[in-house]
């Protein structure tokens, strides 16, 4: 039996103001990936019929060349941003959550390294690699 009140209980067990920066960044990336998506529908759109070298001069095209960027990069940093939430909330051991929480952003940052090189080698006409 404690003589402590529950306001004495319960203070310094509050928020520790830290979510508010993940909530605003997940916030902010789905917004910026809303007018994204609706290029890269009007992107696929006029690249439907096409072949590469038409798709690769529009690519090239360097408002095509950002968003399809921005896009990729948005796209992985949001994914990751959520998985990080799926992990501290249903991830209970310590060492599993970390180390998830380092795969789910190692393999962010090189899917999107990847994903970034692709966009680029093709706008900038890059013969494609050999094997």
């Amino acid at each position: 039996m404690s003589l402590r009140s529950p306001l004495a209980r319960a203070r310094n067990h509050g928020s520790a103001r830290d979510g508010v920066h993940h909530w605003w960044h997940q916030r902010l990336s789905a917004v910026l990936l809303v007018p994204l998506v609706i290029w890269l529908v009007a992107a696929l759109r006029v690249a439907a019929g096409g072949d590469f070298i038409a798709a690769r001069e529009w690519l090239a095209l360097p408002w095509n060349t950002v968003f399809a960027l921005l896009f990729t990069l948005t796209t992985f940093y949001h994914g990751q941003l959520g998985l990080q939430v799926v992990i501290e909330d249903y991830i209970h051991t310590r060492w599993l959550e970390v180390s998830l929480q380092v795969v789910v952003k190692l393999l962010a940052l090189v899917l999107a390294l990847m994903g970034s090189l692709a966009i680029l080698r093709i706008a900038f006409g890059v013969a494609p690699l050999a094997g």
